[in-house]
């Protein structure tokens, strides 16, 4: 990972856009509808730190070098992160493709090196986002406190949440209905969690362009990863980074099942095939067992 994405709140924050032209125009509109107060700076205000300070990110865009320059000492002088259009060098951070969904916001970065490709994977990803998701995200806002109150424990938290973003108050809030959504969402709530976890078995031999998508996603979902020694690192690498990981030896199939009895779900990465009876073993125990075998190499 070449720059870390990071998402700076807008509320109640200050967007200093220091030039004119199409250029400051264009970052001017990244932020309509947003609640951040954005400020327009022209002439010799945009050299002064004054200009800046208290400012959450600031933008210059100007075809005068000296002025891009100057703009850009005065934003960093008042300790602002700046970004200095078709200036990367100038640059503290760039500015990715946006995909805005309101709370759901996608971000697709290269680094400055070439934000056409950007702006052209996120017209692929666009159409894969729908429009409700930010309604979605905001119904699991406005409820956190309330589900973090009632489930204190993170995987069991974590285990509502897998179920609820599938289940009814989803649906609701993705076509609109809020107050309905809210409703389901509380109901769902106070009836508990009862999905017991999952133990997936993947084949982690590699390569990672062999897996399936069920697989991927078994990954990005994963509490806990129990991998093989010599298991391809490409795809230890598509599974969520905050994922427990167990040591080889702490893999075996009482340790597995208690960790999913306990909601957890569990994926364990192999370099040779899973033995029948430790299959048979978690399934004898009432757990959910997958085996998501990898697509044969041509």
């Amino acid at each position: 990972m070449d720059a870390f994405p990071a998402f700076f709140p807008l509320a109640g924050a200050t967007v200093v856009i220091a030039g004119s032209g199409e250029a400051a125009d264009a970052k001017a509109r990244l932020f309509e509808g947003s609640p951040a107060k954005v400020v327009r700076l022209e002439g010799p205000q945009a050299f002064v730190a004054g200009s800046y300070r208290g400012a959450t990110l600031a933008f210059v865009a100007s075809s005068d070098a000296l002025f891009a320059q100057a703009a850009a000492r005065a934003a960093r002088d008042a300790h602002v992160p700046v970004n200095v259009v078709d200036r990367l060098p100038l640059c503290d951070f760039t500015t990715p493709a946006v995909i805005d969904r309101g709370e759901v916001v996608a971000a697709i970065g290269t680094g400055g090196a070439s934000p056409m490709l950007a702006t052209m994977l996120r017209n692929d990803i666009e159409q894969r986002v729908p429009e409700g998701a930010g309604r979605v995200a905001a119904l699991f806002r406005q409820l956190q406190d309330e589900i973090r109150q009632a489930l204190p424990e993170l995987h069991e938290r974590r285990a509502f949440l897998r179920e609820a973003l599938s289940g009814p108050a989803a649906s609701a809030a993705m076509s609109g209905d809020m107050t309905a959504a809210a409703s389901l969402l509380r109901a769902a709530l106070a009836n508990g969690t009862k999905a017991l976890g999952k133990v997936q078995f993947i084949d982690a031999s590699g390569p990672a362009d062999l897996l399936s998508l069920r697989a991927s996603r078994a990954l990005a979902a994963a509490d806990i990863l129990a991998p093989d020694t010599g298991a391809d690192p490409v795809i230890l690498s598509m599974a969520r980074r905050d994922a427990e990981r167990l040591a080889p030896g702490a893999a075996g199939v009482a340790a597995l099942a208690d960790l999913a009895r306990n909601g957890r779900r569990v994926v364990r990465l192999l370099t040779r095939p899973a033995t029948p009876a430790d299959v048979q073993a978690l399934v004898e125990a009432g757990l959910a067992v997958e085996i998501l075998l990898a697509a044969p190499a041509s």
